[in-house]
């Protein structure tokens, strides 16, 4: 599957950015999703994650409460809605793929066989 963010920008402390992750080349269906941040000199985070069913999600700390994953399969894509930015959430933000027939949260980046190009964030003080 290819996938291509949109939604990123520059925004002040305290906004809103909804990230969005489109899918072309196989259906989303048989995909978990993770979206994941990787700042100037720091290893990919995974910042959320959603089953392949979207029955389950999961949010490190850093995020929780503030930032929500979601899936549409008949749009075929994925988005991230981050609400009360912070300049600590300035990044490049990247929506990942694993093909799977599991129902599990994967939280290692090895285990996203499939990568967008990633779209930056940047949230001033």
């Amino acid at each position: 599957v290819q996938l291509v963010e949109s939604g990123g920008g520059l925004v002040r402390a305290g906004d809103s950015l909804r990230l969005s992750c489109s899918a072309t080349g196989r259906t989303l269906l048989l995909y978990a999703m993770g979206w994941f941040r990787q700042a100037p000199g720091k290893d990919h985070e995974l910042i959320a994650a959603i089953t392949r069913s979207g029955g389950t999600m999961y949010y490190p700390d850093s995020v929780k409460g503030r930032f929500t994953i979601s899936k549409d399969n008949s749009q075929n894509m994925a988005f991230l809605q981050m609400t009360n930015l912070k300049p600590e959430d300035t990044a490049t933000y990247y929506c990942a793929g694993r093909i799977t027939s599991d129902d599990r949260i994967a939280r290692s980046e090895y285990e996203y066989g499939d990568w967008g190009q990633g779209t930056q964030v940047t949230v001033s003080s």
